[in-house]
């Protein structure tokens, strides 16, 4: 299209005004700025991917954790909320619970005298909560690193893709010796759109990088402080047993 342009205006033509769609703009870029544009594209739509599985998966944690914590606090049996959950947890709290319940029946069906071993074993069953905890921890905040990476780099590589297609313009508007509109609009407008798309895939992984970071905070806060409390509960146990 630039070419043309230049074209036109070097044998004294006219020139029809450039369409300027986002499609028009795509299919006049030069290679290298195509290739940042869907490098941008791609980036912005595995971000919103991973925005939405985050969020999802989240909120059904949430929920699923609620749960246990009723069924938990309820005053019941701790052996027989054990037995329900049947070693398949839906929440990382419920696994802690699962992995310390499992460490602990296994101590008490070997018939170990608590009052000697009482110490060792609240230090492996706080171990083995602490385990669990990492373990979940790092399946909830998979792929985050991937949403902060695409939220400092894509202005980047959308400036990398601005400055490409300014340096276009400037040689169209050296070969014609025009600066008219015709020239200079469509190259212009490609750099503009690569900034754009930068931004575009940018701001929302910044967004819901923070808001996700937050939230995974809180609940790793939650679930710590459960594990403190539990840990509680099972002294309190050990020494009626000692």
């Amino acid at each position: 299209m630039q070419q043309a342009a230049v074209d036109a205006l070097t044998l004294g033509g006219s020139m029809p005004p450039p369409d300027l769609s986002i499609w028009a703009l795509f299919l006049r870029a030069d290679i290298i700025v195509k290739i940042v544009l869907l490098l941008l594209l791609s980036a912005s739509f595995w971000s919103w991917s991973i925005i939405f599985e985050k969020v999802t998966r989240l909120r059904r944690l949430s929920h699923h954790t609620r749960t246990f914590e009723d069924a938990f606090w309820s005053g019941g049996s701790l052996e027989e909320l054990y037995d329900r959950i049947d070693g398949k947890p839906q929440d990382p709290m419920a696994a802690m619970f699962s992995a310390a319940m499992r460490e602990w029946r296994r101590s008490v069906s070997k018939g170990i005298n608590m009052k000697e071993v009482r110490g060792s074993l609240q230090e492996r069953v706080e171990r083995v909560m602490q385990v669990t905890l990492g373990r979940e921890m790092d399946r909830l905040e998979r792929y985050l690193t991937f949403l902060a990476s695409v939220g400092s780099v894509a202005p980047f590589v959308g400036l990398f893709g601005t400055v490409w297609g300014i340096m276009n313009s400037f040689q169209s508007i050296a070969l014609s010796h025009n600066t008219t509109l015709a020239v200079v609009a469509p190259g212009i407008a490609e750099a503009l759109f690569a900034t754009a798309l930068g931004l575009v895939a940018a701001i929302p992984a910044v967004v819901a990088y923070n808001k996700l970071s937050s939230d995974l905070t809180r609940y790793s806060g939650r679930l710590e402080a459960f594990a403190a409390e539990f840990s509680a509960i099972l002294s309190r146990q050990l020494e009626e047993r000692a």
